[in-house]
């Protein structure tokens, strides 16, 4: 035996030491899961060199064509799991190491060279002429190809996947609705997917090349975040402002695991359905296997907050006039209306003078006015019939003098009151109004505000105190400009006999 191993056979020691080698390295610096792997392989190597020592023992007894074909076979499967292991050792310790980790595909197909060329050269040593045999195996090769056409356009689907990094393991992708997962592993027909119920799905490489692929989550220059909604609807009484300033100032400022801070949750009203506005909450979920869970806590947060505003969740709304309960429903509905305005009006100092026999007839005669953002309430210079007080929200008032910009006077808030001075003297406006936010108002036309007036003519007095006592700003705004040419100066008049004249009231 070794005379063997130091004739033309002495490979096989230094072939197994090469082995043992790699294999010890890959044991060494790869993960413990894949060490199977690198295990089988080396059996497989120890397999085939059992195999060669066999055909050399056959031919030392004389058995010159067995152990010829012995050692032959055992030689390519001992040469296959070395060009194995080395291609493992390359690809997935030496390159690694130096900042340079390949595609998985890429270390298969170069493994796959080698096995070629291996092949190859084991003809050539036999004595087969490669070019004759390249000639007279072309059209094989193309019935074949054809043949395998689908699994061809797998395997370059997923070169391609792999060398341009269109989808990476650890992306989530979505193929349609009802698939959708983290790519785990990226083979050479099919790429793998885990979906959030636990299974693994196979998706072959020429679907994602030819189909269209969501990445979810995924966004140049930004962290991993995905845009989720959660919709709900509301009574149509209850003003799209409130619902979404409430909402938004409630989410903003409640952390909730895996619920992105930037950007900020938000509220739209997505459209109108049964009778109630329909609204999305939208959050960037951060880990994007928590999905559900995530909805289900910000649900939970979302309808807490809605009941802590006294906002109800909304269901599909049908008019049955028959039923009596209906009607002690909305006569309910009426009496929390009135007196939800009768607490406004007691923070109006406008109205602190009428008792509450008449602040209650004043709240019967509000009407309801929304305004959105950027709305004009008001128009400097049309005639007036409203009285406004801003219950939610806040507007801002504006002066505009002629040819010059407008002047920003001021502005207000809930529990504020505007177009008294045109209200009560007959006076066209004399300053616009905007929404600077979502607005909500409750309105008091002329002809309620004059009945009242008419039943008890010394309200008029204590309302001209109150409204002599507020700054006048406007005045102050309009004084600038009074110098200007074109523009005439303010006069002085006595409030209250304004008041009197314009409601024909007697002195």
């Amino acid at each position: 035996m070794l005379e063997l191993a130091r004739g033309p056979h002495s490979e096989l020691a230094w072939t197994l030491l090469a082995a043992l080698a790699l294999a010890m390295v890959l044991l060494r610096f790869r993960p413990t899961l894949e060490r199977p792997v690198y295990l089988n392989t080396l059996y497989l190597f120890l397999a085939g060199l059992a195999g060669q020592i066999v055909g050399l023992v056959l031919g030392a007894l004389a058995f010159s064509a067995a152990a010829g074909w012995v050692e032959s076979l055992f030689r390519i499967v001992a040469a296959i799991a070395l060009i194995r292991l080395g291609g493992l050792a390359l690809f997935r310790v030496f390159l690694p190491a130096v900042g340079r980790a390949p595609p998985r595909i890429v270390e298969d197909l170069v493994v796959l060279v080698a096995y070629v060329v291996y092949g190859f050269a084991k003809l050539r040593g036999a004595g087969v002429d490669l070019s004759s045999l390249v000639t007279t195996s072309a059209i094989l090769t193309a019935v074949i190809a054809f043949a395998m056409q689908d699994t061809l356009g797998n395997l370059l689907g997923g070169l391609s996947i792999q060398l341009d990094n269109t989808v990476q393991i650890g992306d989530w992708i979505r193929l349609d609705e009802h698939t959708s997962g983290k790519v785990v592993d990226i083979r050479w027909r099919s790429t793998l997917i885990e979906t959030r119920n636990w299974e693994t799905v196979v998706i072959p490489n020429s679907l994602i090349m030819k189909g269209r692929v969501a990445i979810l989550g995924k966004r140049e220059g930004r962290p991993v975040q995905w845009r989720r909604s959660i919709s709900f609807m509301v009574d149509p009484r209850v003003p799209p402002a409130r619902v979404m300033a409430t909402v938004n100032e409630e989410m903003r400022d409640l952390p909730i695991n895996n619920v992105a801070q930037t950007p900020a949750p938000v509220t739209v009203m997505t459209g109108f359905e049964h009778g109630n506005l329909n609204y999305q909450l939208r959050y960037w979920l951060t880990e994007l296997l928590e999905d559900e869970v995530t909805d289900s806590m910000v649900r939970v947060h979302l309808f807490a907050s809605l009941q802590r505003a006294g906002i109800r969740v909304g269901e599909e709304q049908r008019t049955v006039h028959a039923i009596s309960r209906d009607e002690a429903h909305a006569d309910a509905v009426r009496r929390r209306e009135i007196n939800r305005r009768l607490e406004m009006l007691r923070g109006v100092d406008l109205f602190s003078v009428l008792s509450e026999t008449e602040m209650a007839e004043v709240a019967e005669r509000l009407q309801y006015a929304p305004f959105a953002r950027g709305d004009i309430v008001t128009k400097q210079g049309n005639v007036a019939h409203w009285l406004y007080i801003i219950m939610f929200g806040e507007a801002e008032v504006r002066y505009e003098p002629g040819q010059a910009p407008a002047q920003l006077v001021g502005t207000l808030r809930p529990g504020q009151f505007f177009g008294e001075m045109a209200l009560l003297t007959g006076d066209a406006r004399t300053a616009t109004v905007v929404a600077k936010t979502d607005l909500e108002c409750y309105r008091l036309d002329r002809a309620s505000f004059q009945g009242l007036l008419l039943a008890r003519p010394e309200i008029a007095e204590g309302m001209s105190k109150v409204i002599s006592s507020r700054k006048p700003d406007l005045e102050r705004v309009r004084e600038q400009f009074a110098s200007q040419p074109g523009l005439a100066s303010v006069e002085q008049r006595d409030l209250l006999s304004r008041i009197r004249r314009f409601f024909g009231l007697r002195r």
